[in-house]
Formats: structure tokens, sequence, C-alpha cells
């Protein structure tokens, strides 16, 4: 058995049994990964992949428990080679991270100018998706990093640390009549088409959540995963918007009227997942602090020794997080 079979019955799984873009992806030959991942399986005496002819169709239950236990591997292999990194090359090194779109713009920018300023020879690479591809990047190893709102229950196999909680503002042109209200209810928000996130992005479910438990249906119109687009939508006049809060610049929309939500719409919580298991260079420890102060290495030390989120999450009840 060698790892480079391991890798290559990992990275077909990855890409979704296709074996000639597992080729691509890795620079080698679809037929050497064929004839690797055969003498494999004949090591092992069970089938990974069940087969059309040429065709890999799906995993085997036996292949899902070894592909399973071949995936922390190669992770312990990346973390030994993470230990030798941080002996040899503290401040060297490479950090992928996996986020939305509204993190991305507006909550790490000064965090990630101000670590780039401090680590100049850690490479950084962001990887901006949906949920479901944010928690897909970190599972197989290409982000070592998740930071997410919506669809916690994807990140099962990571340690999720709780970083900030945020609300809602509603937008609209000068004119539009709930900028003259005192204050603005579900109900008269109800009244107006809306301009939102998509489901599953940017706390979207308190937005609904709210609405159903007025009774209210939302004439939600247009959606998009970024608020600037919404921004964009609701200067045309096509409805209120509902983005976050700290997606509102007081210079470039100053041209908006915004109004506060917080009291229509419960918080959300932002946190940040990674690979249990993971070795954590000193940079990345400082990555999590600079992001989230709260999450000093002890703390996120702590948090690794807990046998379960739930634990983790009690670990966090008594932390006072700020609000963005």
């Amino acid at each position: 058995m060698k790892l480079q079979q391991l890798r290559y019955i990992v990275e077909v799984l990855n890409h979704n049994l296709n074996v000639s873009a597992t080729a691509d992806s890795l620079y080698t030959s679809q037929p050497g990964i064929s004839k690797q991942v055969r003498m494999l399986e004949d090591e092992l005496g069970v089938q990974i992949f069940e087969r059309s002819g040429k065709h890999l169709t799906h995993v085997t239950p036996a292949g899902e428990e070894v592909i399973a236990i071949a995936r922390q591997i190669l992770s312990q292999v990346e973390a030994i080679r993470a230990v030798a990194g941080e002996y040899t090359q503290p401040n060297q090194g490479k950090l992928n991270i996996a986020t939305t779109h509204t993190q991305a713009r507006y909550a790490l920018p000064n965090m990630i100018k101000s670590f780039m300023q401090r680590y100049p020879n850690v490479s950084l690479h962001m990887h901006q998706g949906s949920p479901e591809q944010i928690s897909e990047a970190a599972a197989k190893g290409v982000a070592d990093f998740a930071i997410a709102t919506e669809a916690l229950h994807l990140y099962q196999d990571l340690i999720m640390l709780p970083c900030y909680h945020w609300n809602r503002s509603i937008i609209t042109p000068p004119d539009h009549p709930l900028g003259k209200l005192s204050e603005v209810t579900i109900t008269d928000l109800g009244d107006y088409p809306i301009v939102t996130y998509v489901h599953g992005f940017t706390g979207r479910s308190e937005l609904d959540r709210a609405f159903n438990q007025a009774g209210i249906k939302p004439n939600v119109v247009f959606t998009a995963t970024d608020a600037d687009v919404i921004k964009t939508y609701v200067r045309m006049g096509l409805g209120v918007g509902v983005v976050a809060s700290m997606a509102i610049d007081a210079n470039n929309d100053a041209d908006l009227i915004n109004i506060p939500a917080a009291h229509l719409f419960a918080p959300s919580t932002t946190k940040i997942g990674f690979r249990k298991g993971t070795f954590l260079r000193s940079y990345m420890y400082d990555f999590l602090e600079g992001f989230a102060p709260h999450l000093n290495r002890s703390l996120v030390d702590s948090a690794m020794m807990k046998k379960s989120q739930d634990e983790i999450d009690r670990l966090f009840r008594d932390i006072e997080l700020p609000t963005l």
C-alpha cells in the first residue's frame, strides 16, 4: 500500500469518479491512476469502486470506509509536513480560506491586509462559494479555514469556532415610505417587494424565520449572493433591500436610506472552522486571532481538545462575542 494510491482514490472521489479529470488535476495519466487503484483493490481484497465497463459508477460500502481512513492518513501526512515547516520556515507557507462573498468583501479585507503585512512570505488564497461549496472545500483539504454563517450542519467534520454576531439593515431609495416611519415593523416590510440574499447565503434563514413567525409571506422579487448587486437593484426601484449591516458603506451608499433592522431579525453568528486533526501553524493561530480577537491560542487549543461540537459550543457560552 502506497500513499500515492491513497491519494488517487481520494482524488477520484473528489472529482466525482471522473478518472480523466483526476489525472489532469494530478498531472499524471489516466491509465496510471486506474492501474494503481486496481493494485490497491487487489492488495486489500475488496473493491473500492464499482464499474460499468471502463467507467467508475459508485463507491462500494467498503470503499467508503477505506477512503474515509485514507483522508485521515493524508491529513496526518500534511500535518507532519506542517510540523516540519513550523521549525524550518516558521513564517513561510500558504493559507487557503473558503468563504462567502459577504465575508470576503466586508469582514475580511482589513484583517487580511494586516495579516499579509505581518507574513509577506505566506501566500493567501481566497475561495468564494455557497455554504455547500465551502464545507466541501474544507472537507477535501482544499481550504484550511472555512468561514460561514448558514448551513452549519454541513460542517460536522470541522471544528467550528464562533467569531461574531451580525444583523441586517433595510435599505431603500431616499423617497421610500419606509424611510418616513419612526420604527419599521415586519408587517410594514411585508407590504413591499423585497430584494435580498438567495436561500442558503448570508443569514437568509433568519429573514424567512421572522416572516414565518409573523404569519406573513414576504414578496421576494429578486435574490443575489452579492450585497452590491442587491443595492444596485434597490437603486433601480425594484424593491426594498434587506442586507447584512456590515455591507452598508456610509460614503458609497449615502444615496440610500439605511434602516437598522435588529429589532426585526434575530442575530446571526459567523463561525470559522478547520478540519479535526489539523496541525495549526503559528501564522494560522495569528489569522484566527486577527479575525476574531477572542480566539487566542489557548482558547483554540482548548476547543481542539473537545470531543464534540456541543462541547465546543459550551466552551464559548460565557464568552461575549462582538457584534458587527
